[in-house]
This record gives C-alpha cells, sequence and structure tokens, in this order.
C-alpha cells in the first residue's frame, strides 16, 4: 500500500483542449486554468499552427479567438470544418468581439459556443464541460445504434413505402431488388405537414445480409432525420454507425433529399451517388451536383450539399446506379447512362409523374430485359 496517502487513478485519459490565440497572455491563462482543473491544454499561436497541431493531436475540444494576424478565427474556422481530420472537432470562439452578428457568424459557421473576452475562469470551465459532455453523449449514442444493428442476424426486406401511403409526399417509384445479398433502398416520410423527405441508397457487396439488413438502414435514417437535422447532418451520424457496423471495404451510396413545399426550396446531400435529374417545369432538365463522401468507408465523410429554389410542377429523378450501367453486351458505363437519363427525361416530361417514370425505366432497361442488379427510380413532382 501506499505509505505517502496518495493513490493512483485510473481511467479514462483526460481530455485534451486546443487554445488558438496569438495573444502568449491569453493563452497562457487558458492553459494554467485548463490544467489546474485536470484537462490537458494544447496551445497554438496562430491559425495555421492550430490547425497542424488539431490534425497531429486530435483534441476534443478548441478554443479559437477571432482576431488574429495572417488568419481570423473565422478563416481557421471554415478551414477546421472542411478538413474531414479536424470537422467533428467542437469549436468555441472565445474573442473580445461582442456584436451580435459576429456571434451568430460564428455560429453559423459551426462553432458550438461563443465567449466573449474578458472572460470568467468559471463560465469557460462551465462550457468547456458542457461541450465535452455532449460530445460524449453524441459519441455514445452512436456506438449504441451501432450495437443495436450488430444484434441482427438475418437480413429482412424494409417495409417500403406506397405513393398511396403518403399522398403529400406526391411521388412514384419502380423497385427491382434482384440480389439475394446487398441490394438497393428506398424511403420516403413527412417531416412536416408540407415538407418531406426522400432517401435512396445502394449497399455495396454480396454478402450484407450478416451484418446489416435494409430494415435497420430505415430505422437508421428515419431516427436521425427530422426537422432538427439537415441532409448532411443525416448523413455524418449513419457514417459514423454504419462504419463500426460495415466490413473492410463496404460501404454505402446515399442520396438525401428533403423538399419543402412551404418555402419552394429543397436541400441535397449526395454521399458518392450518381447525380440526380431535376426537371423544371419550365426549363432544360440539368444534374444536380451534389458531391460527398460513401458512406461507412472513413471515419470522418466530408458532404457537400445543396440548396436550391423549386416551383410548382418540377421534378426530381433519384435512382440508383443499375438503372443507367450495363456489364453485359452492350456495355453501358455510369457516364455514358446517365446521359441517357437525361435524354430520356426531356423526351417524356409531358407524361403525368407515374407514366414518366415507368416510361423512363423501360427506355433506360429495355422492355423485357433482363436485369443486372437492383434498380430504384424514384420520381418527385412540387
Amino acid at each position: 500500500m501506499p505509505t505517502n496517502g496518495a493513490c493512483r487513478v485510473q481511467g479514462a485519459p483526460r481530455p485534451r483542449v486546443l487554445v488558438i490565440d496569438d495573444q502568449v497572455f491569453n493563452s497562457t491563462v487558458l492553459k494554467g486554468m485548463l490544467e489546474q482543473h485536470g484537462f490537458q491544454a494544447l496551445t497554438a499561436s496562430s491559425g495555421e499552427q492550430g490547425r497542424e497541431l488539431a490534425v497531429a493531436e486530435q483534441p476534443e475540444l478548441i478554443l479559437l479567438d477571432i482576431m488574429m494576424p495572417a488568419e481570423t478565427g473565422f478563416e481557421t474556422c471554415a478551414k477546421l470544418q472542411q478538413d474531414p481530420a479536424t470537422m467533428d472537432i467542437p469549436i468555441i470562439f472565445i474573442s473580445a468581439l461582442t456584436e451580435v452578428d459576429t456571434k451568430v457568424k460564428g455560429l453559423e459557421m459551426g462553432a458550438v459556443d461563443y465567449i466573449t473576452k474578458p472572460f470568467e475562469m468559471a463560465e469557460v470551465l462551465a462550457r468547456v464541460r458542457l461541450h465535452l459532455r455532449l460530445k460524449l453523449a453524441t459519441k455514445a449514442l452512436i456506438e449504441e445504434q451501432a450495437a443495436k444493428l450488430r444484434q441482427i442476424s438475418e437480413a429482412q426486406q424494409a417495409m417500403l413505402v406506397l405513393p398511396g401511403e403518403c399522398p403529400g409526399a406526391n411521388f412514384a417509384i419502380r423497385y427491382n431488388p434482384v440480389l439475394e445479398a446487398g441490394g438497393d433502398f428506398y424511403d420516403v416520410f413527412p417531416l412536416s405537414d408540407r415538407t418531406h423527405c426522400y432517401f435512396v441508397a445502394d449497399i455495396s457487396g454480396h454478402d450484407l445480409g450478416t451484418s446489416l439488413v435494409t430494415s435497420s438502414l430505415k430505422a437508421l435514417v428515419r431516427q436521425n432525420s427530422g426537422l432538427l437535422f439537415t441532409p448532411m447532418e443525416t448523413m455524418k451520424t449513419m457514417n459514423s454507425v454504419l462504419g463500426t457496423v460495415l466490413g473492410e471495404g463496404r460501404y454505402v451510396t446515399a442520396q438525401s433529399l428533403y423538399v419543402n413545399r412551404s418555402n419552394m426550396s429543397a436541400t441535397l446531400a449526395n454521399a458518392g451517388h450518381p447525380p440526380p435529374v431535376y426537371v423544371p417545369a419550365s426549363g432544360e432538365p440539368r444534374f444536380l451536383e451534389s458531391t460527398g463522401d460513401v458512406l461507412g468507408a472513413f471515419n470522418r465523410a466530408y458532404l457537400e450539399p445543396i440548396t436550391f429554389r423549386v416551383a410548382q410542377g418540377d421534378r426530381i429523378i433519384l435512382y440508383t446506379d443499375g438503372l443507367v450501367e450495363r456489364f453485359g453486351d452492350p456495355f453501358r458505363g455510369l457516364t455514358q447512362g446517365c446521359h441517357h437519363l437525361l435524354e430520356a427525361c426531356a423526351r417524356i416530361r409531358s407524361l403525368d409523374l407515374e407514366s414518366s417514370v415507368e416510361e423512363v425505366y423501360n427506355e433506360l432497361l429495355g422492355r423485357g430485359h433482363e436485369h443486372e442488379d437492383d434498380v430504384v427510380l424514384l420520381g418527385v413532382e412540387v
């Protein structure tokens, strides 16, 4: 037994907090305060140095000054948010700027909080602890969802929504599953009376029945979608869960589309999926270019969602690559197939939505054609 009255405490490592401030006095005070209360504190005197340290050390939280030479805190925040290695690290701005517009700008850029200088030690500690607890809670939620998916031992087909079951969504669907393992998936559900989510996914591989089922994917989509979440946030949470469930080399390509018929806007997040076709009521069809990483393959998925205006009568066509690709004779690659789809959408735009979806399907795959892959073709009309 120890004879000096001391004991060694073992447990989780001390949380690391990175302080980025060009004023040495501020950094020194914050570092001393954090270490006095059991945290590990790292310091950087510039945005560039801070970003390098964040990548190398992966702190649990960043305290970031705004008014710095060469690179402002806003610029540093933007670059941290864009880097897959640091985009999930919570950022608290700590600045002498007190204007409301400045605070709002910082929060809109992705910071989780804003502290004004001169700061009170008790306030800084309280907010640091709060956001570290929130981060731990989010991590625990992701691990819990992943554990539930692992308990499923046998693949089952999800209950797929039919247009008559969700009339306000105004969609038509052609769905042909032909593979016993893996496969494509879609879901449509309301987020409010006038806002709906349309989700399409393609699960890679041919033996996912033992690790993931489409019904579980449906549950994962729904429990992480809603008015409190953007499509990008939904995708990022799904990526964290799928990354713990899918085996090496496995991934999911997906699209999440929110259509708000109250303010006539739509938001699309695309995770490595073929681009949807936007068919305006007046104008030529075009692809909706939203890029992003596939889900489940990387620890952090980088996504670039797009938001655009829509008008009554506009249509958006979502699909999986089984619609546009052919590997037999004649061969048709993804690029060639997508352009074929674009031309087909232009030719049949005068038909009603259900007939349009059916005609596009037949034109791309041919009547009586033996399908080589699962196919989802989902048409949405505003």
